[in-house]
């Protein structure tokens, strides 16, 4: 029967007819047959499984087996031995390689024929080492996804005690090694599935033990923490985190942030790398993680930590916001990291210029995921702009952007402001950010000197301090018929109002600048102010 089968594969007969005939070789495999052709065909169909030039070979290998596993078991047992998968797992099968995928799906198919018998628990125990040791070998994220689909089927072959341990942690370095090599959807789309899928094993191993999961943690904090890493840990590795129970968090990050055996430049690596996981589309909960860390390192005052990780990141977060799959956890870590970065405008300014180009991306969405993301962005430009109000020129293509969109009140503005600061002390910040300036104590406000401008920043403040003529000016209610005065009205509601050392004037010097002078030499100032009263 065997010479019949391996004759029609190699005969060049039309397909429709090979099939016929390997169909009525397959009925007749179910009759009683005697061992020595078993085995025989057993040999066969294996070498068509591992070796066979095409996919009907294959599947009718597959078939074969089958038959043989289910009409004629006691042969299939004993052919399916021990040493013959020890073989296959240490050696491979003639020219094929011992970590060819094909190795793991033979073994997989024939356990199922005996995982019952007697000579089960010794192909198990065997399993149980060789999977480990496979794992250890950083194999390709095919093999991994053998491997998994094998320990979920048959979680005998999970290795135990120590060696579990072990596994897991072997088995997230793997994870950290896969890198998707498509560009395409459908290829992008098969990358996420298959590493949803590894990354599944880990949760089902932790479900049967859980005294797993935080040394298992431990391993993923130092994969994501090594700073003299060549290759980047894949950002696959998020897909660990939304298995990690929630309740255990707050633990967790506390020991993190008071762990004296991890390094600031550790930290910050680990906290950089977790952030730019916001951009995997499967990572639930990864938001959560990271602004428990933020939160965990604001409390125990590492804020050097903090403001390089938020001046590094916030831009490419920011940009996560175009993306609907990964908008709801970007929008949550950027919404942090501006409210809690209230000891200078730098993180705010980074993202300024992109905001306008946003909401004109998320308004032609016109979707509901948009239109929330654009309420919500309104909302922390508003308190950014309340905190930092220095800055109008800078501003006005901002306000201008969202000027129809749902202006919060001044009492929602300092609860959002008050609950999330890192710490409202700017002494206590001062030390770990240099660049940290404030409004002076004497509760004055300067102006910056535009290249030989004092003449005009003379003026303007010994206007500001005529407590009349300021008054008088702020409390113009109608001034667009005079644009200038409009400029001026801003410009001492800024001194009047902002925390800022200093605030640049530059745009009402371009509106007030008498056009004889020349740009960047120093001029007259009673010149200057008989011009800017003349106007």
């Amino acid at each position: 029967m065997d010479k019949i089968l391996e004759a029609v594969m190699q005969s060049s007969y039309p397909m429709y007819v090979k099939e016929s005939l390997a169909r009525r070789v397959i009925e007749a495999s179910k009759q009683p047959i005697d061992t020595e052709q078993c085995w025989s065909m057993l040999e066969l169909s294996t070498k068509l499984f591992f070796l066979g030039e095409s996919r009907f070979a294959r599947e009718t290998a597959r078939e074969v087996l089958e038959v043989y596993g289910r009409y004629h078991p006691d042969e299939f047992e004993e052919f399916f031995n021990e040493m013959f998968i020890m073989s296959l797992l240490q050696e491979g099968y003639r020219s094929l390689g011992k970590r060819h995928a094909y190795i793991l799906d033979y073994i997989h198919h024939g356990l199922q024929f005996v995982s019952d018998k007697p000579s089960a628990e010794e192909i198990f125990r065997l399993l149980r080492i060789e999977v480990l040791r496979i794992v250890c070998e950083r194999p390709s994220l095919s093999i991994c996804i053998r491997v998994s689909k094998l320990l979920s089927s048959y979680p005998q072959c999970v290795p135990e005690g120590n060696h579990r341990l072990l596994f897991c942690q072997q088995m997230m370095r793997c994870i950290g090694q896969f890198h998707c090599q498509s560009e395409g959807e459908e290829g992008i789309i098969q990358f996420l599935d298959q590493v949803n899928r590894v990354s599944a094993l880990l949760q089902s191993i932790w479900r049967l033990q859980s005294s797993l999961v935080l040394p298992s943690l431990k391993e993923l904090f130092a994969i994501i923490s090594l700073t003299d890493e060549m290759e980047t840990p894949s950002s696959a590795l998020a897909s660990v985190v939304q298995y990690i129970p929630l309740q255990l968090m707050e633990g967790i990050v506390r020991n993190l942030a008071n762990a004296d055996s991890v390094t600031d430049a550790q930290m910050m690596t680990a906290i950089n790398r977790m952030i730019d996981w916001v951009s995997w589309p499967l990572g639930k909960d990864i938001d959560k993680w990271i602004i428990a860390l933020l939160k965990g390192l604001a409390a125990v005052k590492k804020f050097s930590i903090l403001t390089e990780v938020s001046l590094s990141k916030i831009q490419k977060v920011f940009s996560k916001l175009l993306y609907p799959v990964v908008r709801e956890a970007a929008l949550s870590v950027l919404r942090y990291m501006l409210l809690s970065f209230q000891h200078s405008p730098e993180a705010f300014h980074l993202i300024v210029p992109h905001v306008p180009q946003m909401v004109s991306c998320l308004s032609n969405e016109g979707t509901n995921s948009a239109s929330s993301c654009l309420e919500q962005l309104a909302e922390l430009v508003h308190c950014m702009v309340f905190r930092f109000s220095g800055y109008p020129d800078l501003y006005e293509p901002v306000m201008e952007a969202i000027k129809k969109l749902p202006v919060p009140n001044e009492d929602r503005i300092k609860q959002l402001l008050g609950q999330n600061a890192w710490t409202s002390q700017k002494n206590e910040l001062a030390p770990y950010y240099p660049r940290l300036v404030s409004k002076s104590d004497t509760g004055k406000i300067g102006l910056v000197n535009l290249g030989n401008t004092c003449y005009m920043n003379s003026i303007l403040q010994a206007l500001f301090m005529a407590s009349d003529f300021r008054h008088s000016v702020l409390c113009l209610r109608d001034s667009s018929s005079q644009p200038l005065m409009m400029k001026l009205q801003h410009l001492f509601a800024f001194l009047e109002h902002s925390q800022r050392p200093a605030i640049s004037p530059e745009s009402f010097l371009a509106s007030s600048w008498p056009p004889w002078f020349t740009p960047g030499v120093q001029q007259d100032c009673s010149e200057y102010l008989k011009y800017l009263l003349d106007r």
